[in-house]
């Protein structure tokens, strides 16, 4: 009996059952793909005009303030040759409130248009630099017509029925015409 006791049994080791296991990652996969939030790339909020299927209005040239930016990131403002965008806000301006006193600049602020036109070629970042330029130049002129800084224009509370008055008696008359040309086949 102690031969008996002295002997130990050899039993096989136990197996893990794998047959679930497949259920189990398709559980897990599932879990983490409904629980997962991805975030949304917004873009670049611009408000677009409503599509008319109408004929364009004819432009007298004179109204229209030409940018353009070829594959090489290079900047052709009004016909002249530009490596960057130094002083173009002030240009801009200057066309834009001209009310007919110069030839060569636009007839009102109501039909000057500001168009930047790109190449394929042309880099993300040159288009936002010179459409953020724009975009600057008008906001000088509403803050300056609303008598208050770019900064404080930009954050009035456009719930406030006073801030609301007041942001759109300074764009009265004047309506940011940004004209946002298709852009042209990079050429080798």
């Amino acid at each position: 009996m102690l031969e008996n006791k002295q002997m130990k049994t050899v039993r096989p080791s136990a197996e893990v059952s794998t047959s679930s296991m497949a259920d189990i990652a398709f559980l897990l996969l599932t879990f983490f793909l409904v629980t997962t939030v991805i975030d949304e790339q917004r873009g670049i909020p611009m408000l677009l005009p409503q599509w008319v299927p109408e004929k364009p209005v004819p432009q007298h040239t004179r109204n229209i303030f030409n940018i353009q930016i070829n594959s090489s990131n290079q900047y052709l403002i009004e016909g002249e040759p530009r490596e960057n965008l130094v002083g173009i806000q002030e240009r801009i301006k200057k066309f834009i409130l001209n009310n007919n006193a110069s030839p060569d600049l636009s007839e009102s602020p109501a039909k000057a248009i500001v168009s930047l036109k790109t190449n394929r070629g042309t880099t993300h970042e040159s288009f936002i630099t010179a459409l953020d330029e724009i975009h600057a130049a008008y906001l000088e002129i509403y803050a300056t017509r609303a008598n208050m800084s770019v900064k404080e224009f930009r954050n009035l509370d456009l719930k406030i029925p006073q801030n609301k008055t007041l942001h759109e008696k300074a764009k009265e008359g004047m309506p940011m015409n940004i004209s946002i040309a298709e852009p042209s086949k990079a050429k080798n």
